[in-house]
């Protein structure tokens, strides 16, 4: 049966390009475009693949997400409350993605990562009464 399918399959594709409907000279003797999953293990690619179609990401491209959100929220939340609120949840994400990944699991680690949240986090300094 899959033989029969790649047969019609090929037979077609040959058929297309005699045709000029499918122009080859773009791709040939190319190498594929580089995917996401080149970082990802190989036994987990197909795993990953399947879930990507069926519309579900990775667990940490999920937290990356947040992350990119909770960030974008500290560079315009005006109320500390809530921006302290974000930062806890921020070094838990980065902490449960680094966890993840089986690298370090401070923030303080990665010190570039750290002075940028840091800059974009200010404290107003208070009125003298």
């Amino acid at each position: 049966m899959l033989e029969a399918i790649r047969l019609i399959a090929e037979r077609r594709i040959s058929e297309a390009i005699q045709k000029g409907l499918l122009d080859t000279h773009v791709w040939r003797n190319r190498p594929l475009p580089m995917t996401y999953d080149n970082m990802v293990p190989e036994e987990l690619r197909m795993a990953y693949k399947i879930l990507k179609n069926a519309g579900y990401l990775p667990p940490e491209i999920e937290a990356k997400k947040e992350i990119q959100a909770i960030e974008d929220l500290l560079a315009t939340c005006e109320d500390e409350c809530t921006r302290v609120k974000q930062i806890k949840k921020l070094n838990y994400l980065v902490q449960k993605l680094n966890t993840m990944n089986g690298c370090s699991v401070s923030i303080e680690s990665q010190e570039e990562y750290y002075r940028k949240i840091v800059e974009r986090i200010s404290v107003p300094k208070k009125k003298s009464a």
